[in-house]
């Protein structure tokens, strides 16, 4: 299955609208946006799950709230979760503010490690 090429459509759209210095790579099956060159979202195909799920670097501090939200799920490909990264499942990201919002605390945390900006 491959990853969910809409949802790609719609990080660029969100992506591009905000002026960013950003580029997609294919990565293990699945899609990486990186902003600034480093790792911001990403889409990443869950075989068991059967589904496309949204991978956001959102930081710790962020993720200790966020991991509570239904939807949210600790990012964990080896059996210990990756720090400040999460994916959120599909009808976490359905509606374009909710996937907008995602993007948002990506690009914050983005913007923490980097220290360039971008127009909202």
């Amino acid at each position: 299955m491959p990853y969910d090429e809409y949802l790609g459509e719609r990080i660029h759209g969100i992506m591009k609208s905000k002026k960013l210095n950003y580029h997609a790579k294919k990565m293990m099956g699945g899609l990486v946006f990186m902003v600034n060159d480093k790792m911001c979202v990403g889409i990443h195909i869950d075989k068991k799950l059967q589904e496309s799920l949204l991978m956001a670097r959102i930081g710790e501090t962020a993720y200790a709230k966020e991991i509570e939200k239904e939807n949210c799920l600790p990012m964990d490909f080896t059996g210990r979760p990756m720090r400040g990264y999460i994916f959120v499942q599909p009808m976490g990201f359905d509606l374009e503010e909710d996937l907008e919002y995602w993007l948002d605390l990506a690009l914050k945390f983005n913007k923490e490690l980097t220290g360039i900006g971008y127009k909202t």
